[in-house]
């Protein structure tokens, strides 16, 4: 599977029952670098989004650049409603075999700088609703922030989408499309660092699947603390930029 080993028998918590909901505070053993600035805890926000410092309950997502001073990561941010159905984990890990996948991973995607996690945070967004659903459609992804303690990196992984939109941001309540659809990427909390993965808040990100920056379809991989950006596939001739 495109997914790191996830559920309750590894160890995950798992998210309230609560549209809008997030985790409880999680306070990283090691501390996170993201866009320079190091982070002790994080929140795993049901509506697609890991963030810094503070929880992030917005579900409606805006486009990337947000200077408001938040940091995070959204995986797939969107109006997800985890009481209609659906379940969100995480869980900080140490576990070899786990951190051996995702070494043998990330210097497969990044040969220059081989890396031997020591860390991980794990999140996953198992078969979640869209807030106003009749519909059964569910979305799978995951994020996975991973480190050596000196770089530091995020693995977003997409298994199965099947809406981009809940009814509260203008979607369709039977087909979970249309309006102000999920929105992939990273902020920083201030105007100039960001990036928004191509496709988002557009229909075309339901196709997250299909896509990748690392020839793995499905996954996106990024060195977050000096933040770097790996080609996207298929990468063009003239802007062939594989770190």
């Amino acid at each position: 599977s495109l997914l790191y080993p996830y559920g309750p028998h590894h160890g995950d918590e798992t998210n309230p029952k609560h549209d809008d909901g997030t985790s409880e505070e999680i306070a990283l053993s090691i501390p996170f670098t993201f866009y320079g600035k190091s982070y002790q805890t994080a929140f795993v926000n049901n509506n697609g989004v890991i963030s810094f410092d503070k929880p992030v309950r917005q579900y409606t997502p805006d486009p990337f650049p947000l200077a408001d001073g938040c940091p995070f990561v959204a995986p797939y941010w969107a109006d997800v409603d985890n009481v209609l159905g659906g379940d969100i984990f995480y869980r900080q890990t140490t576990n070899p075999v786990l951190l051996a996948d995702i070494s043998r991973d990330i210097t497969q995607y990044f040969p220059k700088s081989p890396f031997t996690a020591t860390w991980a945070l794990v999140a996953t967004w198992d078969h979640v609703a869209y807030y106003g659903s009749t519909s059964q459609k569910g979305n799978t992804f995951q994020a996975v922030l991973t480190t050596d303690s000196k770089m530091f990196y995020m693995i977003l992984n997409y298994w199965d989408i099947q809406w981009t939109t809940g009814a509260a941001s203008d979607g369709d309540a039977e087909t979970g499309l249309g309006g102000t659809p999920a929105h992939v990427g990273f902020n920083s909390g201030d105007d100039t660092n960001f990036y928004n993965i191509p496709g988002s808040q557009t229909d075309a990100i339901i196709n997250i699947t299909t896509t990748s920056n690392v020839k793995v379809p499905g996954r996106w991989v990024f060195r977050v603390d000096d933040f770097q950006l790996t080609g996207v596939d298929p990468p063009q001739p003239s802007n062939n930029c594989w770190l």
